[in-house]
This record gives C-alpha cells, sequence and structure tokens, in this order.
C-alpha cells in the first residue's frame, strides 16, 4: 500500500487523476458519443467499535462478508476505537500499525470473493479481486474502502476530511473521517463518525451537535480546472454515514432491560433517541435508515453474548450501561436502496458490528474516442 495525500491505497497517483490532469479527457465540454447510461453497483457498508481491542492474527471476516453469496462490487469497513482512547493516543502521534493489521485481514477476506463468473449481477469482464481505494486513521477512528480492481478505473478524485469534535470540542477521541470519490460521473460521500456518548438525559444534544459540526466543518479539496465536484458531504449524490453514533434509549434502565429480555425491539425502537430526533427534525433532516429487526448493539460483558449489568453487582455500579442500538447506518439522497441491514455476533469487543447492503444507480457518460485511450492507459 501506498501513502499519498495522506491517506493509504493501492492506487499509483495517477490512477485516479487521468481524467483530472489530462484536458484532453476531463474537459467537462467533450462531446458525448451517446446519452447518459445509467449502472447499478452493490456496496458493502460495515460499522464496529471494536473498543480499543486488538484483532486476533487468526481472525476471519469471511462470515461477516458473505462472500459466497452475494458479493459486493465495493466494501466499505468502518471502525471505532481501533486503539483505546488514552491520552498518549489522543495526543501523541498516530500509531498506524493497528490499522495495517486490520487492512491486512480485510483483503484476505476479500480474496476469498468467488469468481466473478458464479456472480450473476457482475459483468462479463469483471475481476474477482478488490483494490484498497482509499484508507484513513484518525486516533481511533477507520475507514478503508476496497473495490473490484476492474472497477477502479473509474474512480476518480479521492479525497477524505478529517473533522475532530471531542475533548475542548476539537480533539480528535470523537468526531469523523469523511471519504470522497467519483464513480464514473456519480459522486460518493461516506462518513465514518464517533459521536458524543453519554447515557444521561441530555446527552443527547452533545450527538446533535458533532454531527451539525462534522456536516458544516467537512470540506473536500478542488478536483481541478476541469471538474466542479461537490465540497460538502450533503451536496454529493450518495451518501452514506456510518458509525457509533451512541444514541441511547430514552427509558428506565430497568424498562429496558424487560424489554430486551422479551425481544421487543419495535417498543425500544418507540424510544430510541436517534429515531425521535429525526421526527423532531434536530438532527439528520432528510436522512433515512433501514428497519432495525436486530437487538441493541451495546454494551455487552467481554468475550460474552450477555449484556454489561445483567446481574446485580455490575447493575448497581456507575459503569452500568443499559443496552442501545449505539451503531447506526444512515443515508441521504436519492439512488441508494438498502437490501440488507443486520448485526453480527463478534464477541471482540462491548459493541457488537453492524452492516448493511446498498445498490447504489451510478450515471455513466460516454465522451470520445479520447476518453477511452485514457482509460486503455490505466489498465
Amino acid at each position: 500500500m501506498r501513502s499519498s495525500c495522506n491517506f493509504v491505497a493501492d492506487l499509483p497517483l495517477d490512477y485516479s487523476g487521468c481524467f483530472y490532469d489530462s484536458g484532453e479527457c476531463s474537459s467537462s465540454s467533450a462531446p458525448f458519443k451517446h446519452g447518459p447510461d445509467q449502472e447499478t453497483v452493490r456496496i458493502f457498508v460495515s460499522s464496529w467499535n471494536v473498543g480499543g481491542v486488538e484483532p486476533p492474527g487468526d481472525m476471519d471476516m469471511g462470515d461477516w462478508l458473505n462472500e459466497s453469496k452475494n458479493p459486493a462490487d465495493i466494501y466499505v469497513f468502518g471502525f471505532q476505537e481501533v486503539v483505546p482512547l488514552n491520552a498518549g493516543n489522543v495526543l501523541g502521534s498516530e500509531n498506524f500499525k493497528i490499522s495495517t493489521k486490520w487492512n491486512g485481514i480485510i483483503r484476505s477476506a476479500l480474496e476469498k470473493i468467488p469468481s466473478p463468473t458464479t456472480v450473476d449481477h457482475l459483468p462479463e469482464n469483471a475481476s474477482g479481486d478488490f483494490r484498497c481505494v482509499v484508507s484513513k486513521q484518525m486516533v481511533g477512528i477507520f475507514i478503508s474502502v476496497w473495490a473490484r480492481s476492474d472497477l477502479c478505473r473509474y474512480i476518480q478524485h479521492t479525497n477524505i476530511s478529517c473533522v475532530g469534535c471531542g475533548i475542548m470540542g476539537c480533539l480528535r477521541n470523537k468526531g469523523s473521517v469523511s471519504v470522497r470519490f467519483l464513480l464514473h460521473e456519480t459522486s460518493f460521500c461516506l462518513v465514518c463518525s464517533h459521536l458524543a456518548s453519554g447515557g444521561r438525559e441530555g446527552d443527547e444534544r452533545h450527538r446533535n451537535a458533532d454531527a451539525a459540526w462534522i456536516l458544516s466543518q467537512s470540506r473536500f479539496p478542488h478536483a481541478g480546472p476541469h471538474r466542479n465536484l461537490p465540497r460538502k458531504i450533503l451536496d454529493h449524490d450518495r451518501v452514506i454515514w456510518l458509525g457509533d453514533l451512541n444514541y441511547r434509549i430514552h427509558l428506565p434502565d430497568a424498562t429496558i432491560r424487560s424489554l430486551v429480555e422479551r425481544r421487543r425491539w419495535n417498543v425500544l425502537l418507540e424510544y430510541d433517541q436517534l429515531k425521535a430526533e429525526l421526527v423532531e427534525g434536530r438532527v439528520f433532516q432528510g436522512w433515512q435508515e433501514g428497519a432495525i429487526e436486530f437487538a441493541p448493539t451495546y454494551k455487552y460483558c467481554p468475550n460474552s453474548d450477555v449484556y454489561h449489568g445483567w446481574n446485580q453487582e455490575i447493575r448497581t455500579s456507575r459503569r452500568f450501561r443499559a443496552p442501545a442500538w449505539c451503531d447506526r447506518i444512515i443515508w441521504f439522497g436519492e439512488g441508494l436502496k438498502q437490501t440488507q441491514y443486520e448485526r453480527g455476533e463478534s464477541m471482540l469487543s462491548d459493541h457488537r458490528p453492524v452492516k448493511a447492503m446498498f445498490v447504489a444507480e451510478v450515471e455513466r457518460c460516454f465522451r470520445d474516442s479520447s476518453e477511452f485511450n485514457c482509460m486503455l492507459r490505466l489498465v
């Protein structure tokens, strides 16, 4: 992997910059060979707060990817707390050893994706191997985006934007890492975040403020004289936000426990803070979330499928945390259809991971032969 523009990727510097750097390929006034055409791509998105726990060297994410069933074209992996959020990690220099380890685990899992000849939705010339489009760590927040190698030639103008909103409103123990890229003629923005914690009444306002700060402060660089790409998150064509959003359930702890034991998810979700804030329009106006049909993802005892505080000794301590759907995946805008939303059961941390599958519409514009010649030089 290569470090470029302060992020890591498999692609060479000029791989995603051909249309940007070459006037014959990038001019917005270049004549179209035909009108715009559309295709769809499948995007796998996952989020996991790993609680500062380093993954074992033999960890296998294959089951999590469902690689033998419905492989995606693009894989997005978001993590929170890949390192412990102590003063040394928050204030010191970045330690990228752990993100490198996670990328190795991801690569090993993606290498097991079946050949395209066994997958119905992929084109005949699709490649079965995947390459890292972008990977970026900011303290504990880490996002890694991978795409089929044959699709990478159409991914351009990859950039990142990091926003801290943690201690003193600026440190990066909390915040976001956002990724921007252009696939064919459609812009994508992927936001991986860790919002303010806390289960007390009113703490949801801190999370709302974090989300608003991320939306206002995230900025992407200009793409150059031949492209007028969006610089703000909400201006992109397809936007997906994933992470430990930390919203809790606004009910007494004993009531939450009783409803969880009876698996009354619909009743609990009526008091879910994020859904309430969405309805009231106080945060994430216009965003969507798929139906939640799984158990709360937080907080579990270490290496256990038992919620923290499910015994009297822990429940009376100050550290007790009631179960909640802290880990979420939401999206904004048209052209995205969610086909899957579920949680995993790994016991690595006190959170359970969540994943979603999206079908995204992508606009393809075929210009004159110079564009195809430019593409050929990338192969």
